[in-house]
């Protein structure tokens, strides 16, 4: 599933190429995804210029007067900007949506079908406000995330730390490769409950988190099976991957063999020595 440097690194991608450019057409093929594609977003967006693409967890925020295309990748997604020749692309069977601008169209892929293209108009008020927004924790790169705040919010959790981390409720877009990663370099072992971890280690849980998902966005995020950048390119942080998807392999600090377990449905690895 494409994680939040995944996100960010198709918004810096589609952002030049959309941004301040009016939309001249919204090619529907596939209105069946995650939840319907909203029938009146269409006409709402054609003939509108984007005033901004911004981020908020995993979702991308296209900006128009009209209101606001809230778009989601799920599991598979990825978001490709054809410009030139590839503009006269045909769509394949994975294509179902099209933005079309006037020197790039700005296609949706999905092959598993579990994103979501959904319109927020502008009549409904702030798009932060729209149901799948609401809840979202805070920003791993604003000032409201700290070591202080993952202690505060954690107090008396049995559930594991990995898990309250994925929750997406006290902060967004630390998905299941950026938990592993993240935990193994703060030391700590994904199984230990939330309400154990000191605000020591939370400190340095924040510090490191910031750390890892920078390092991602700059390598254009982890392309493990679909995830492509918008240009075609694939993702390179899956090669400094610590532990996630190196079960049996030797840890890069103490050798030992990184370990897998399934916590909530979700594979997790870690070192035993290197994480207490």
């Amino acid at each position: 599933m494409p994680e939040l440097p995944e996100i960010e690194v198709t918004r810096r991608g589609i952002a030049p190429h959309v941004t301040a450019r009016r939309v001249q057409a919204v090619h529907v093929r596939t209105p069946a995804l995650r939840w319907p594609i909203p029938t009146e977003m269409p006409a709402a967006l054609a003939g509108r210029p984007i005033r901004s693409v911004s981020r908020r967890g995993k979702y991308l925020l296209l900006e128009s007067d009209a209101g606001w295309l809230i778009l989601h990748l799920g599991m598979s997604g990825s978001l490709r900007v054809l410009q030139g020749e590839d503009r006269h692309l045909a769509p394949g069977r994975h294509d179902h949506l099209d933005l079309v601008f006037d020197e790039a169209i700005v296609r949706l892929r999905d092959p598993r079908r579990f994103g979501a293209a959904l319109w927020h108009p502008r009549e409904a008020g702030d798009v932060l406000a729209h149901p799948l927004l609401a809840s979202l924790g805070v920003e791993p790169f604003s000032d409201a995330f700290s070591g202080a705040l993952l202690f505060e919010r954690t107090r008396g959790r049995a559930m594991a730390v990995k898990q309250a981390l994925l929750a997406g409720t006290i902060v967004v877009g630390v998905g299941n490769i950026y938990a592993s990663e993240s935990l193994y370099r703060a030391g700590i072992r994904p199984t230990t409950a939330a309400g154990r971890v000191s605000r020591q280690r939370y400190d340095r849980l924040a510090e490191v988190i910031r750390e890892v998902l920078g390092e991602a966005i700059e390598q254009g995020g982890s392309t493990l099976r679909d995830f492509i950048g918008s240009d075609g390119a694939s993702g390179y942080f899956q090669m400094a991957h610590a532990v996630y998807d190196r079960d049996g392999q030797p840890c890069r600090v103490c050798l030992l063999p990184i370990r897998k377990i399934v916590q909530g449905q979700r594979s997790t690895f870690y070192c035993a020595q290197c994480q207490r």
